[in-house]
């Protein structure tokens, strides 16, 4: 499985020279792993991506959620793209309102809905969420 920094380094350029020494990667395919970097830049927490000034790293962040979702896209892996789309709403959402341990769980239920698929054990980022807190209604409605 080819990771993130590999492809980072291959396309050289800008982003190539901000890539930090630690090599650890999460172990999640590339499309995911570019998303979730993608997030961290946004929130100033990145772990490949790491010599960017502020600005760069807006932009960099846009670029990975960009590079994540093509690639799914070549995939046609559609339930992915979807359930990526709501897992970078959501974690917007709850960055934007000062609760980064929602966003976490955001993240850990999104992961494991890719992980295993969509199902009744693996519901999902919005599903996790609405459960939570008490029905509410998040993100978009599967399956319509």
């Amino acid at each position: 499985m080819s990771d993130l920094r590999d492809t980072l380094a291959a396309e050289g350029g800008l982003l190539a020279g901000t890539l930090g020494a630690d090599g650890a990667v999460d172990e999640f395919p590339l499309a995911v792993e570019a998303v979730r970097e993608g997030h961290r830049l946004h929130t100033g927490a990145p772990r490949i991506v790491t010599g960017a000034d502020p600005d760069l790293a807006l932009l960099a962040g846009d670029r990975l959620y960009a590079l994540g979702l093509a690639k799914l896209a070549e995939r046609g892996d559609l339930e992915a793209i979807s359930e990526l789309a709501d897992v970078i709403s959501l974690c917007a959402l709850a960055q934007a309102s000062g609760d980064p341990a929602l966003a976490e769980r955001v993240w850990a239920a999104g992961a494991d809905a890719l992980e295993h698929g969509r199902g009744p054990d693996h519901p999902g980022a919005a599903a996790t969420i609405q459960s939570q807190r008490g029905g509410a209604q998040v993100g978009r409605q599967h399956g319509e």
